[in-house]
């Protein structure tokens, strides 16, 4: 079914916005590995058929989607928070962070960045939180999806340094294999030890 996003962009273009840049995060949540955030700046014409919430969307039709997505962006940027610095100014500190460094990282600089969720943000430039952002507006589900491949793609390599924990099947997340791993080998070096270690299951 064809998701139908608002019109808020087209809006704001009449209203004189010219680069309006999604944000979205993925890795709020897992006990390790990173969070990343994506900003994207799409054509104000872009077609992305099948676009859709990256939660929404399986593994294969988020990396089909990838390439699609960066043909119909004016602009792209994707920044890394580690699992040290969530442990350091905690995890709604470091996706702040990961939304600043986004649109640093852009070389065209927006004059809007409509981001997903409510969080208040440190932006010194225009933005609007929008809860489910990531169903509702097109440029955020593009950035959902960019994020989302992006991250999944790195613990994919973190499963290969860090064998025993699976990392490929759960990306990090809390599942019970994953903790019932981390109880039978401890944690790992990208583990969050800031997070609540009281809910790991024994093997």
């Amino acid at each position: 079914m064809k998701t139908r996003f608002i019109a808020i962009e087209s809006t704001l273009r009449t209203e004189g916005f010219s680069f309006i840049a999604g944000i979205d995060e993925v890795g709020r949540g897992p006990l390790a590995g990173p969070v990343i955030s994506a900003a994207v700046i799409l054509k104000e014409n872009a077609k992305i058929p099948g676009l859709k919430d990256s939660k929404q969307l399986t593994k294969a039709q988020r990396e089909a989607l990838f390439p699609i997505i960066m043909k119909n962006a004016l602009d792209y940027s994707i920044a890394i928070v580690s699992h040290k610095t969530i442990d350091k100014i905690n995890i709604a500190n470091a996706i702040r962070l990961a939304n600043q460094m986004c649109i640093d990282h852009l070389e065209k600089k927006p004059d809007m960045v409509l981001i997903d969720g409510r969080d208040k943000q440190t932006l010194n430039i225009p933005y609007k939180t929008i809860i489910k952002g990531d169903t509702k507006v097109k440029c955020i589900a593009a950035a959902s999806v960019i994020a989302k491949v992006f991250r999944d793609k790195l613990m994919e390599y973190y499963a290969k340094e860090f064998p025993f924990y699976r990392f490929e099947k759960h990306a990090g997340y809390g599942t019970r294999e994953h903790r019932t791993l981390i109880g039978r080998h401890g944690p790992c070096e990208i583990h969050r030890m800031s997070y609540n270690w009281n809910l790991i299951t024994e093997p």
